[in-house]
């Protein structure tokens, strides 16, 4: 094995798109010995061990972690206490329990409890993903430039942060730390209010293309498109995520509701300057994005476009003729 291995045992609980992730990219970096995988349904454990992404699958929770000195909760941040007390008398002393959840308080208040001494937790979002679920989905450079975001409490031992941050740079992620209730704040702006409008209007879509006999569907433009393959993502996953960070979602959603006031009145009234100041901001902040390299500056966001037919028609139409 690798002689950089941080970890001894990985167990990951839960295989859908970020937990086999994980185990595809600590495989392929050498950042654990041996990877244990579990799942709650029999046909992804199946899945998993077809793939071949760990070295055993089992089919407890508590048996995945036996003898892990890393176990990570890849399940939705509503089941997380939940697990963590089934796994809680299973736990080797010293090891270390993360998560990967989008919601940072309410993970924190469920898990923790559970715990004996001497574990120590350091909560965890990898902020990447794709609208795909499931462990065919995973793929091993997801986090490569992409950040992790650890959340550990002030009395966090120091080695277990320091060691669980070595791992997810291995894996390709830039790490940086941050209260958890900022971390729900800034989340519920940059992730969960916009998850939350791409379900609205894409909703909203599948109410008017019943009148529209599917044009809506059929003439998407990119704008639309993008927002479907938002709110594509996991229904379980986001259900959770807002009841679990309700209050930074409602704030952040009644901040998006004076601000479409604003912009409502200014089409009403046909002020194109308030339009214009509000585009031209908005549009800095794409290119801001871009800059930093977190997204690709390839137009049409990087779409693979067919290519021109290389045969001509057989049948042209004929030209207008007024005879």
């Amino acid at each position: 094995m690798s002689a950089q291995a941080i970890f001894n045992r990985l167990a990951l609980i839960g295989a859908g798109l970020i937990g086999s992730s994980i185990a595809r990219a600590a495989r392929a970096q050498g950042a654990v010995r041996s990877i244990v995988v579990t799942a709650r349904s029999a046909a992804t454990r199946r899945r998993v061990a077809e793939l071949g992404i760990a070295d055993q699958v089992v089919e407890t929770n508590a048996a995945a972690v036996e003898g892990a000195d890393l176990v990570i909760l890849c399940v939705p941040v509503g089941a997380c206490g939940e697990v963590a007390a089934e796994i809680s008398s299973h736990l080797a002393p010293g090891s270390i329990v993360s998560d990967v959840g989008s919601v940072k308080g309410a993970v924190i208040r469920d898990v923790l409890s559970q715990l004996p001494a001497g574990v120590h937790f350091v909560p965890a979002h990898p902020v990447a993903g794709t609208e795909h679920s499931g462990p065919d989905a995973g793929f091993a450079e997801l986090f490569v430039n992409r950040w992790c975001i650890l959340t550990p409490a002030a009395d966090t031992d120091p080695g277990a942060v320091e060691r669980l941050t070595g791992f997810w740079r291995l894996l390709g992620a830039n790490v940086e730390r941050m209260s958890a209730e900022h971390h729900d704040l800034v989340l519920g702006i940059t992730s969960h209010l916009p998850h939350l409008i791409a379900y609205t209007i894409v909703g909203t879509a599948d109410e008017l293309k019943q009148v529209t006999r599917s044009e809506v569907l059929q003439f998407s433009a990119g704008g639309f498109r993008d927002f479907t393959r938002i709110a594509a993502s996991d229904p379980i996953m986001w259900r959770d995520v807002f009841l679990a960070n309700k209050d930074a979602v409602l704030e952040m959603l009644g901040r998006f509701n004076e601000d479409l006031a604003t912009l409502t009145r200014a089409i009403r009234r046909g002020d194109g300057e308030t339009l214009f100041q509000q585009f031209s901001r908005t549009r800095a902040i794409r290119r801001g994005i871009v800059e930093i390299g977190q997204d690709s500056p390839a137009p049409d966001f990087g779409r693979p476009h067919p290519e021109l037919p290389h045969e001509v028609p057989q049948e042209l139409p004929r030209p207008y003729s007024s005879a």
